[in-house]
């Protein structure tokens, strides 16, 4: 099964591919995709828009995994992420994709076995559980391959949160 990760924002998107079959992942790509804080926000979400067409296009993974959104204190902020999570939910429903949507707390528990798991043990389990020669740069990307991963282990649970079947 080939699952994009999604770590959705307005400044950064991160992104992974995986293939996890059979028990075991392959790393097919990860990155992001970032917009330049100077851009008006229509333009940052179609910039994120055809980006991720491509990143779907080229890779053809069959399940979308995504961050739920959480936010505290700067509704503001929370808004606009929203705005760029609903491009990327856009896209991955034009692509016909299987879409899943994971909280911090759920990830963190697939990845790491603690629900408050810090950031940081976060990424160093990311790349050994993904076998990368690095820690993926920036933080977003290893959020993105960390949620990834989480759907390969939950995903076909019921207590996955599937948009569509």
């Amino acid at each position: 099964m080939i699952i994009l990760g999604i770590d959705p924002g307005l400044a950064i998107v991160g992104w992974g591919v995986i293939d996890y079959t059979n028990t075991r992942f392959r790393t097919l790509a990860y990155g992001s995709i970032q917009t330049p804080a100077g851009m008006e926000t229509p333009a940052r979400l179609l910039a994120i828009y055809r980006e991720l067409k491509a990143i779907i296009a080229k890779y053809k993974p069959e399940q979308m995994a995504i961050e739920e959104l959480f936010f505290t204190k700067n509704i503001t902020t929370g808004i606009r992420v929203a705005e760029a999570r609903g491009i990327v939910l856009m896209a991955g429903e034009e692509a016909g994709l299987t879409m899943a949507e994971y909280t911090p707390m759920q990830v963190k528990q697939a990845v790491v076995g603690y629900g408050l798991a810090e950031k940081q043990q976060v990424i160093a389990l990311v790349t050994r559980i993904l076998n990368l020669p690095a820690p993926p740069k920036p933080d977003d990307t290893a959020d993105a391959l960390a949620i990834a991963i989480c759907h390969a282990h939950s995903g076909c649970s019921r207590l996955a949160g599937y948009y569509n079947k």
